[in-house]
This record gives structure tokens, C-alpha cells and sequence, in this order.
């Protein structure tokens, strides 16, 4: 069987969010046994993938286990061969999605860049300049996805201004997903994934983490706020990944700022509000084989306080993921429920706290950037079904059909919602295909709704393309 190249890809040492066929595919091979489960933290290093990848065995591995090795082995060593590329990157549409997963495309109606991609055995940049216009009616200067980043033993280090999406779900992650532009940023990631040697915590198998420290510029009440996130993520079984992560708002205009003391205050309730606004997270997935095919269940949780038994302020999301053949493709299901209506502790569904997730009231802007939520792409009081398949071809062509019920914004939520002025249900379906040409690679979307977040009303038809045309 041949798999053609999936069209031009940008250099970088990640494998970066949006691309959902390689994502599908790490996934098959982590079912598989093949590289460790170390799959809900994006982006993720190419040397934790490569490495392993190219060190194991797939002898008496199935034709779809193996075709998706070769798949992943040919754009690890496309993205991360020696040299200068260039690439001019477009995308337009009508009406932006209001569901915005994993590979989701553009976050307003039109966005232009010119990408110049450098890598070198430890050093690699990328100068990514162009415009962004949320609704055609002004625009701005944009470098998102520029970085420069540095191999320094086993760590890499970066900054830029890059996306990360922490979790196991395709079409959500509560705490931190690409539906928010990316912030500019420092940080420092783990090169590998291999299991610690130290007594005990070679118990935890497997493991990644990364540490970043953000700001949030731009158009807010409280100016000038920054943001960290850290995330630990381990594999201490086959099959299993826990993910461990917090997020927090810190300093910024109006606001005492003593990083130190507001990091390391971890009790946040109502008998003790610390100075900052933190996010905890908790997510957990399971992969196996049935019939020989993978399948997987997983769940995240996010809490907005300290305690998760008395006053948490928790969002759930769960969700499950299968893949079977289909007419000679390995396809995947995915059904997904995320729910950002915040339950007083993780197990009280019936008792709620309106307006809580995403909200705070000392930082008045929320978990928000740049008028997106930093997470859950519905913002606060919202709950999402999905159903989703996926699938790429011997062309290495990409087909995605994504339904999608969603319940956004709720009467009893009095701080707002950043997606809608008003509460509204509706139902959305949208259908996805991306194309490997010579030197071009082409996105094609086409949606179609019941509803659209007030203050627009009634159905609507939308169409989307994207291009990445190497120079």
C-alpha cells in the first residue's frame, strides 16, 4: 500500500495542533503499543515520537498500524529536516464556526500570513506576519504560531507565540485549547518521554510536562495580566494517561502583584480568596484493543477553586473514541459531551453555580483572550454534544463529518457569555476535506445551522477554505 505525502507542512520540533489525521494516527500507533500513551498534551516534541518510533519493531502489526507509522515517520522527518522553508497561509469564510475543535480552522472571517520556517539540529524559528480581520470590518497585525526555540539537554526551550491544546478530547479541552489565539510566551517543554529513573517515580512510566508563562496583551479591563500554565502528563500503565495541569491569571493592572506567593497559595474559597485567578485540571484516558481495533474513553475535569468536594466549580467533559474499517479506511467515531455549567463539587450535577466557569470576579476579563475563551470554545453555562468520524485515504486525503448540539449560555448566568448576548440552542453539521496538491495544501469546509448566537438569529450557511502553498 502507498500513502502519499499529506502536501507542505512547516518546519518545527512539534507536532502541532490541527492536524487531525496525524493526531488519529499517534493515537492508533499509541493503541498499538508502539510509542508510549502520551497523547492529550499538543504540541507535542517530535523527538518523543520519533525516537521510539523508529526504534520499534512492526513486524506482525496490521496494514493500518503500519501504514499510520509510516504516515507519522514521514512528517516527523519532514517537519524537522535542516534548512529554510517559506509558505504563504490564507483563510476565508463567511461566518466563522462556532465550534472550534482540534483542527478547527480559522477564529474570524479572513487571516493571511507570510511563513518563514528555520531548523537546525537544536535550533529552529519561525517568523509567521500577516493580518487577521474577525468580520471584515478592520483588521490587525498578527505573528501567530512565531517562535524560537532551543534544545538544551533534555529540555526544549521557547518563546513565541504558539498554540497548545491539554486534553484528551477532539472536539474540547476545558482549560486550554487553540480556540483562543496564541498569547506571547516563554516556556520549556520535555524533549522525551522516557520513564524516570528515580525510586517511585519510575512507577509513573512514561511521562511529559511543560511550563509556560504568558501574557495577555490586548484590548482588557485589567491590562497588562499574565498567565502560566503547567501541565504534568504520565503513563503509568498500558493504555493509561492521566494528565495533571493548572492554569492562572496573575499580576496585571488593578491586581497586587507577588507571583511567588500567588502561585504557591494554593487554597482559593469563599473563607480564602487568594490574588489570583486559578484553574485546576484533572483528565484521564484509557486505550485499548477490541476485535484487534482501538478504542478509547476519557474524561477531563476543571475547577475553578481549591477543594474538589466542597466547592469546586467544576466543568466536565466526556468522551469516547473507536476506530473500525470502513470501505478500506481505518475510520474514527468519536462521541464527546463537554459541559461548562460549573457543579459546587465534581459530583454534585444537580447543584450548580452559574457563571462561574470562565468568570471570576476579580479579574473582570475571565479566561479570556482576545475575546475567546482560553478553553471550552461555547465559554461559560454551555454543554456540547458531538458525534465525529474521521478518516484519511491512500491519497492522503483527509475527511472529517462532524454533528454537533449545543446548549450555549444558560438565563441563570448573569456574568456573560464571550459567544452570545443571549442563551440559544442549536444544531450544527459541518463537513471537512483536506487536500494534498503539489506544493499546496487545501482546507474545504462546509457548515449548516439551525441557530446562530444572538444577536444574529435563524439558519445559517457557511463555507470555509484554507491553503498552505510552499514557495
Amino acid at each position: 500500500m502507498v500513502w502519499l505525502s499529506a502536501g507542505p507542512c512547516l518546519a518545527s520540533p512539534w507536532a502541532e495542533i490541527g492536524d487531525g489525521g496525524l493526531r488519529s494516527d499517534i493515537e492508533i500507533l499509541a493503541a498499538a503499543g508502539v510509542i508510549p500513551d502520551l497523547t492529550s498534551q499538543w504540541p507535542l516534541p517530535w523527538t518523543s515520537i520519533s525516537h521510539v518510533l523508529s526504534a520499534a519493531s512492526l513486524s506482525g502489526q496490521p496494514d493500518w498500524v503500519q501504514g499510520a507509522a509510516q504516515r507519522v515517520m514521514e512528517a516527523a522527518h519532514r517537519q524537522t529536516q535542516d534548512g529554510m522553508q517559506a509558505a504563504v497561509l490564507a483563510d476565508l469564510t463567511n461566518r466563522t464556526s462556532v465550534v472550534h475543535d482540534f483542527d478547527g480552522l480559522g477564529r474570524g472571517q479572513g487571516q493571511a500570513q507570510f511563513v518563514l520556517d528555520y531548523n537546525a539540529q537544536s535550533f529552529s524559528g519561525r517568523l509567521a506576519l500577516g493580518a487577521f480581520t474577525p468580520n471584515f470590518s478592520g483588521a490587525r497585525a498578527i505573528g501567530d504560531e512565531s517562535f524560537v526555540a532551543a534544545k538544551l539537554g533534555g529540555a526544549l526551550v521557547y518563546a513565541g507565540a504558539l498554540s497548545h491544546w491539554w486534553g484528551p478530547g477532539w472536539i474540547s479541552a476545558l482549560s486550554l485549547s487553540n480556540n483562543a489565539p496564541p498569547m506571547p510566551q516563554i516556556g520549556i517543554e520535555r524533549l522525551d518521554s522516557t520513564a524516570s529513573n528515580w525510586p517511585v517515580l519510575e512507577w509513573l512510566g512514561p511521562w511529559q510536562a511543560e511550563f509556560f508563562v504568558g501574557l495577555l496583551d490586548g484590548p482588557r479591563i485589567d491590562k497588562h495580566t499574565l498567565f502560566s500554565a503547567l501541565r504534568l502528563t504520565v503513563n503509568p500503565a498500558p493504555g493509561l494517561q492521566i494528565g495533571l495541569a493548572r492554569t492562572q491569571e496573575f499580576c496585571g493592572e488593578h491586581h497586587v502583584c507577588n507571583p511567588l506567593r500567588g502561585y504557591f497559595d494554593l487554597r482559593n474559597d469563599p473563607t480564602h480568596t487568594d490574588i489570583t485567578n486559578d484553574q485546576g485540571l484533572i483528565d484521564v484516558a484509557y486505550t485499548t484493543e477490541v476485535a484487534g481495533l482501538p478504542v478509547s474513553a476519557y474524561l477531563q475535569l476543571m475547577n475553578e477553586d481549591s477543594s474538589p468536594f466542597t466547592h469546586s466549580g467544576t466543568s466536565h467533559l466526556f468522551g469516547a473514541s473507536l476506530w473500525r474499517m470502513l470501505a478500506g479506511n481505518m475510520v474514527r467515531f468519536s462521541l464527546e459531551y463537554s459541559d461548562s455549567v460549573a457543579t459546587t463539587d465534581i459530583f454534585s450535577f444537580g447543584d450548580v453555580m452559574p457563571g462561574f466557569s470562565y468568570n471570576n470576579f476579580t479579574y473582570l476579563d475571565g479566561m479570556r483572550y482576545r475575546g475567546r475563551t482560553l478553553g471550552f470554545s461555547l465559554d461559560s453555562d454551555s454543554r456540547l454534544v458531538s458525534l465525529q468520524m474521521a478518516w484519511n485515504d491512500p491519497q492522503g486525503r483527509f475527511y472529517q463529518i462532524s454533528l454537533h448540539h449545543a446548549a450555549i449560555s444558560d438565563a441563570a448566568n448573569h456574568l456573560g457569555n464571550a459567544v452570545t448576548t443571549l442563551p440559544v440552542a442549536l444544531n450544527m453539521g459541518e463537513v471537512r476535506l483536506t487536500l494534498p496538491l503539489p506544493g499546496l495544501k487545501l482546507d474545504l469546509a462546509g457548515r449548516i445551522q439551525d441557530d446562530q448566537p444572538r444577536p444574529r438569529r435563524g439558519m445559517g450557511v457557511s463555507v470555509e477554505a484554507a491553503i498552505r502553498y510552499a514557495l
